[in-house]
Parts: C-alpha cells; structure tokens; sequence
C-alpha cells in the first residue's frame, strides 16, 4: 500500500478497466441527454417562440419582482439565522444547565422537523398575512439551530490554551466568547457558514407553499399562464429561472470565497521592517554607527 493514497494504485488491468467504465459511462450520460433533447424538440418545447417570450417586458417584470422577493426573504432569514444560531451556540456552551438543556431541546426538535413544515405552521398560526416574514422566520429558525451547531464545533476546536490565557488575564466569559472563542470559530467554520447560507438561499423556493410570489412561485404563474403554440413553457421557464438560481448562489459562493481571502491576507498580511545590524561585544559602535544611529564622540559632539 502507498504512503500517497489510501488504496492501493491500480495495475495495468485495472486502469484500462477504469478507462473502459469512464468512457462508457461518459457516452451513456450523453446518449440520455441526447435522447431528451430530441424528445423535446419533438413536443415542440425547444421551439424558438417558447423562448420569446422572454422578451415581454411584462415577464421580464415578474421575474425581475421575484428575484427581489427572493432576495428579501433571503437576507432576513440569512441575518436571523445567524443571529439566532450564535445565541443558540452559546446557550448550548453555558454552564447553566437549564439554558444548555432549554438549548439542545430546541436545536433538536427544530432540526429533527422538516422545514416544509415548520413555514407552513409559522404562516398558519402566527403570520397568515404576512408570508414573507413567516418564510424568513421559517428559514431562520430551521438555519439557526444548524448554524449553531456549526458555531458551537467551531467553538470546541479552539485549542483550550486561549480560553485559559484569556482567564489568566482576568476576562469575563463574556468578554472571552466575543472577544476569543466567537471570531476564531467564525473564521474556522466560515465555509460551512457560507454552505448553509446557500441552502437558505435555494430554500426561500419554498414560499410557493404559503403563496409568498418568490422567484420559483413567478415561474409557476408564467408557466402555467402563458400559451404558446397550445403548449405551456415549461422547460424554458424552468431552464432560465434554473440559471437565475444558479448565478445568485455562485455570486453568494464568489463573495465568500473573497472574505476568506481577505481574512487569510489580514492573518499574514504583517511587514516586516529591514532589520537592523546586531550588537556585538567586539564592536558595539561601529554596530550602532552601521545602523544609522548618532554615536557620540567623545564628551562634546556626536558623529553621524
């Protein structure tokens, strides 16, 4: 077995055998796509007015409403959710243990039902008339507890040495979660902080459920209200709202990936100043004089 891997390398046989599957499972992939495409050409579905309508400035109106919608929905959940998970995170580390049992008891109900159902009871019982508050409450309490979750291991994995030293300084456990544990678990989970913020992102689709006119709820209507040769656009509407999803999770993805960065930089960023020439026992002056320092000069001057 290789140190490098954690299998062992593949022989001659196995790696033609490798090669067959890839190739063969390479032309099956394609063959199904092709079959689809001609499937729906066939049905008239990649027709070039299906894609026309497109250029109605009503449609592109309701699409432009339901990405604005989208967005809403998204950064009050994706705010509340962090909020709500580092308060968790923390109740969840408290030495009290009612908090820490009040905590755990909620994180893992609320994860335990599906999100589906936790915004349809939110709208129901509290926000009838409110749906884009009751899908950011929805989003936020399901995210929350996973997002605490996340607080709470990156929390743990902060070597226990820091929190003692932040303790030999005198420090609060206040001042030592905000000031100490907080940011360094911030800075080592941000990744999986920004996978779920995603996750919240594609769930804002939920809102057709509770009526709330989302990006995915707008695609239903223009579906299922436009006409075109006797056909409904469904592919095409599926189609472009799929790459509108896509590029707002890849733009979220691309802006987290540039404060990970940035964050790394400001860690290792440091200048460092030439440094100057050592003192030795030998030759302390001329060590001095080397380092552009005024050195005296007997008891009445100075010598540069």
């Amino acid at each position: 077995m290789s140190a490098g891997v954690l299998y062992d390398a593949p022989g001659p046989k196995a790696v033609v055998r490798n090669r067959i599957y890839a190739v063969v499972g390479s032309l099956a992939i394609v063959a199904l796509l092709a079959v689809s495409v001609i499937r729906l050409k066939d049905k008239g579905h990649l027709a070039p007015e299906m894609w026309d309508i497109f250029n109605y400035a009503g449609i592109r109106q309701n699409i432009a409403d339901g990405v604005v919608a989208t967005l809403k929905a998204f950064g009050l959940a994706a705010v509340g959710s962090l909020v709500l998970g580092v308060l968790l995170a923390v109740a969840r580390l408290s030495d009290h243990r009612p908090v820490r049992w009040a905590a755990t008891a909620f994180i893992e109900l609320f994860r335990s039902i599906p999100l589906l159902i936790t915004i349809y009871a939110v709208w129901v019982g509290f926000l009838t008339d409110y749906s884009m508050w009751a899908l950011a409450l929805g989003l936020s309490i399901y995210n929350g507890c996973v997002q605490a979750e996340v607080l709470r291991a990156g929390v743990n994995s902060v070597p226990k040495g820091q929190r003692e030293a932040a303790y030999a300084l005198g420090m609060s456990k206040t001042q030592v979660m905000t000031s100490v544990l907080i940011p360094q678990a911030v800075r080592a989970m941000l990744p999986t902080i920004i996978s779920q913020l995603v996750v919240t992102l594609k769930d804002t689709s939920l809102g057709f459920i509770i009526l709330y006119p989302e990006l995915l709820q707008t695609a239903r209507l223009i579906a299922s209200n436009t006409q075109v040769n006797g056909q409904y656009p469904y592919v095409s509407t599926i189609v472009v709202i799929g790459t509108i999803y896509v590029a707002m999770c890849l733009a979220l993805s691309g802006l987290a990936t540039w404060i990970e960065r940035r964050g790394r930089r400001a860690r290792t960023g440091i200048t460092m100043g030439a440094a100057a020439a050592p003192v030795t026992a030998a030759d302390p002056v001329g060590a001095i004089a080397g380092a552009g320092a005024n050195v005296p000069d007997g008891p009445g001057g100075t010598t540069n």
